[in-house]
Order: C-alpha cells, then sequence, then structure tokens
C-alpha cells in the first residue's frame, strides 16, 4: 500500500491563494479589515513561508496591501487588477457573478467588434480561411451538444479574430474573453444547446472577415456579445423566480 504524498508548499500556496481571493471578492473578507499572518497560519494550517507568500500573490493583484505597523489590509474592489484572470475567476465565482459578467460583456462590446473590424481589412486570405473553418467546427459542436468542444472552440475563435486585427494589445485580451465563456459555462449561463442564431453569427463574422467587408464584421460580433448578455440575464432572471406554489388540494 502506498502512502499518500503530503502536499507541496506550492499546491498549499496554490489553495491558500484560492481561498483569501475568494474571501475577498465575495466580501467575507471586508475591505479594509487586517489579516494577521499568524491567524492565518493556524487557522489555515500552513507554514509562515506559505501564509507570506500567498498574501504577496494577492498583493500584486491589488486585493492585500501590506502596511507598516498594522499589518496586511484587505483593499477595496477599486484597487484590485480587474484584468488579472484570477480576480475574474474569483468575482465569477462569488454572488456577484452575474455583475462581473455583464461588465466583462460590456467591456467585450467595447473590444471585440472593433477588432473584427480590423481583421477584415487586415488578415489574410489563408486567416479568413482558417476562421470560417473555426466557425464550422464551432457549428457542427454546437449541433451535436458537444459543449466541452463547443467552449473549446468558441474561445479558439474569439482569440483568433483578435489576433487577426493585428493589433497586439486587443489580441492579450484573449485571457479575459476566455475567462468569459468559461465562467458563464461553469456556472450554467449558457444555453443546453447554444442558440441558432450565435453559430450563424459566427459563420457570419468569420465570412465577412474573409471577403473583407468591415462594417458586416462589425455588426455580427456586436450581435454575438449583445445575444450572450441577453442569454446570461435571460437565464440568471429565471433562477431568481420563485418557485410556483404547490396547489391545494
Amino acid at each position: 500500500m502506498t502512502t499518500p504524498k503530503a502536499e507541496s508548499s506550492t499546491d498549499l500556496h496554490s489553495v491558500l491563494v484560492h481561498k483569501l481571493g475568494l474571501a475577498i471578492a465575495e466580501g467575507t473578507l471586508a475591505p479594509h479589515s487586517i489579516l494577521r499572518l499568524d491567524e492565518l497560519e493556524a487557522q489555515h494550517r500552513v507554514s509562515r513561508s506559505v501564509v507570506r507568500e500567498a498574501t504577496r500573490v494577492l498583493s500584486s493583484k491589488g486585493m492585500l496591501e501590506s502596511r507598516r505597523r498594522l499589518g496586511t489590509v484587505v483593499q477595496p474592489e477599486e484597487s484590485w487588477n480587474a484584468y488579472d484572470p484570477l480576480v475574474i475567476r474569483w468575482r465569477l465565482a462569488s454572488s456577484r457573478r452575474l455583475e462581473q459578467l455583464q461588465a466583462l460583456n460590456e467591456l467585450r462590446g467595447a473590444i471585440e467588434p472593433q477588432a473584427a473590424r480590423l481583421a477584415a481589412g487586415r488578415a489574410s486570405w489563408d486567416a479568413g480561411s482558417d476562421l470560417v473553418a473555426q466557425a464550422a467546427r464551432l457549428w457542427a459542436a454546437g449541433q451535436r451538444g458537444d459543449n466541452d468542444e463547443f467552449l473549446r472552440l468558441d474561445i479558439l475563435f474569439h482569440a483568433a479574430v483578435l489576433r487577426a486585427s493585428g493589433n497586439p494589445m486587443f489580441s492579450q485580451l484573449h485571457n479575459l474573453v476566455t475567462e468569459v465563456l468559461t465562467g458563464r459555462t461553469e456556472h450554467g449561463l449558457m444555453p443546453h444547446l447554444p442558440n441558432h442564431e450565435a453559430l450563424q453569427l459566427h459563420v457570419d463574422v468569420a465570412s465577412a472577415i474573409q471577403r473583407g467587408e468591415a462594417n458586416a464584421a462589425h455588426a455580427a460580433m456586436s450581435r454575438i456579445v449583445e445575444q450572450s448578455s441577453e442569454e446570461m440575464g435571460n437565464i440568471w432572471s429565471s433562477r431568481q423566480q420563485p418557485a410556483a406554489a404547490e396547489p391545494s388540494t
């Protein structure tokens, strides 16, 4: 019988970073509250070095700040690095999930349609053809109801459009879009089967880019983002509706 290996300091550090990050995003650790390293060490049963490294990582994301003669202070939301993938992930896992998704979708609405417009003028014929092929694979996965494959292809498609824009700053936002797409799927804010219009719109974006039709590419991508926001809002609202009362007998 093999003895299970003890968790490495790296594993313990990652777990503690996640626990503290999620607690801050949820508000369980309130803004301006003070964290004592010795208390964290005892509460989570980890070494002082693990606690120090975890707080250092969270400080780099703007969620904590070390102050002399005071301690480690939880920072208000406006201090956080809102573009950090882990901060996004923790906010999506919190009770303010829909608010975070809406904010991200508003950012997508400002960036992705313009990226599609630029791609229509800058992408090579081969890059445009690759996008059309990706849209076709995305369609097939959606029609099959293969949600895991659909998510994987959807992430690749949107990253490819951002890259095809030729703007390196747009291209680097692919991690943000990945968190949006992954988050809405993981938290059940995606229809069981992708909407037929959404599948067609991805084809429309790719075809417009391939043909060099900037306005059409912009319009189709704008509609993709709008529809995503509408779907999430509708699903969220349906969950908040009180269960129908049982008929009296």
